[in-house]
């Protein structure tokens, strides 16, 4: 079948790349896509908030499934509008979006469907919210209602901070995300993501990663849309997982169909693994970026058959292998990232890095002049497979110090907890 895929950034790329290694794959179109894509899709100049410009591609081209990266085109509802043009759309409604597209409403889902998470309450006044931090002291957690390109949340450590980032949420730091505020309690414990695909009604187990939001090494600095990932997460051991599937995933798949949403596509648990067992950080209605790309490189199956069941509601109980090995992927951005930075500036060296355990992933590239150059926040995950945490971490820092980028950075210690569980394992 022909695929289009909505999207432009790393887990796009990550995603166009196994799409395009699948037998059912007859042409891949990416819209807008990036740079790197263009060795797997066409590239297409389409604008994802048009709807019905997609729709009309996809008549014209004889799209056979449609496959949605990003969330803010699942929140504004493009899933919709393209079934209702009798198209099959890998990606969840517009309902059943609003798991990422309001965190007040995945808080009032868990307390129907008992979904263990922290304790919160919701703001859409300034002064209210800011009495409610005097009260409860920090540590506390902040966080936009809406989607802020996974910039809307602050973990304060006072409460000077956590009023601050009160005031620019009601203040139009994130636009309309921040007009409602939920503010919860802290929790403690090492964080994890959790992945499953749903048809509506089944739900299929996925599996583990870990994320670096932090900026800079040591876990210090900004949050950012995510500087690394590796998995699977040791944490997760089998029975972790199997709690997790049972006591989140699984409710809320079972919730939103109660309600008659029911949630096709990939649902994205945001875990802390606390000393009472896992807790929902958050719902994401998407892949992550950038777990995509280490769960990308470690998938045997075909993406494109288990994407196409769930768009058509026929799941069952499709098996997912996996390679044994560990993926790891080491994010390259531009300078001054998560604030401001330059775009245009050139990169050179990603000649000869892709093999089959290494893969560089691009994000916000383009090419102008025949050179490749950045073009945005988060421009590279070079990912790398390794027998450990650790293997896997030493090939993918070999592969980006060959990438000749003065106007990048990147964390230098992705994996640190995984690797030292490692060498605590070892003696």
């Amino acid at each position: 079948m022909n695929i289009l895929l909505i999207g432009s950034g790393g887990r796009e790329h990550a995603l166009a790349w196994k799409i395009a290694q699948s037998d059912r794959c007859e042409k891949l179109f990416a819209a807008p896509g990036n740079a790197g894509m263009a060795g797997c899709a066409a590239l297409i100049p389409l604008d994802a908030a048009d709807h019905r410009s997609v729709a009309g591609f996809c008549a014209d081209n004889d799209i056979g499934l449609v496959v949605v990266g990003p969330e803010a085109p699942l929140v504004a509802g493009l899933t919709d509008d393209l079934e209702a043009a009798g198209l099959k759309v890998f990606g969840p409604s517009k309902a059943a979006a609003r798991l990422e597209g309001s965190k007040d409403f995945t808080k009032t889902l868990c307390d129907e469907c008992n979904i263990p998470t922290a304790s919160s309450r919701t703001f859409d006044e300034l002064a209210p919210a800011l009495e409610h931090i005097r009260q409860h002291g920090a540590p506390i957690v902040v966080k936009a209602d809406g989607l802020a390109a996974g910039k809307g949340v602050t973990v304060a450590m006072s409460t000077e901070e956590a009023s601050a980032a009160v005031v620019e949420c009601f203040g139009g730091k994130h636009g309309a995300a921040g007009t409602r505020v939920v503010i919860e309690e802290c929790l403690v414990g090492e964080e994890a993501s959790v992945f499953a695909l749903s048809d509506g009604e089944r739900v299929v187990l996925l599996d583990s990663a870990q994320d670096h939001k932090r900026a800079h090494d040591g876990d210090m600095g900004p949050n950012t849309g995510g500087m690394g990932a590796y998995s699977p997460a040791p944490v997760m051991a089998p029975p972790l997982m199997a709690e997790t599937s049972q006591a989140i995933i699984e409710p809320a798949i079972a919730g939103l169909a109660a309600r008659g949403t029911p949630f096709k596509g990939v649902l994205y648990a945001g875990l802390m693994i606390t000393a009472a067992g896992p807790k929902l950080i958050e719902f994401n209605v998407r892949f992550g970026d950038p777990e995509a790309q280490v769960l990308m490189m470690r998938l045997k199956s075909d993406i494109v058959a288990l994407m196409d069941a769930c768009a058509g509601g026929t799941l069952g109980q499709a098996v997912v292998e996996w390679r044994n090995e560990v993926a790891l992927c080491v994010v390259m951005a531009a300078n001054g990232y998560p604030g401001s930075y330059r775009r245009g500036t050139p990169i050179s060296g990603l000649e000869g890095l892709d093999a089959e355990d290494l893969k560089v992933f691009h994000a916000a590239t383009a090419v102008e002049d025949g050179h490749l150059v950045a073009n945005g926040g988060r421009v590279l995950g070079v990912t790398a497979l390794g027998a450990s945490v650790a293997e896997a971490q030493a090939r993918a820092y070999q592969a980006v110090d060959r990438i000749d980028w003065p106007d990048g950075f990147c964390r230098r210690d992705i994996g640190w907890q995984a690797v030292a569980r490692e060498h605590r394992a070892a003696g």
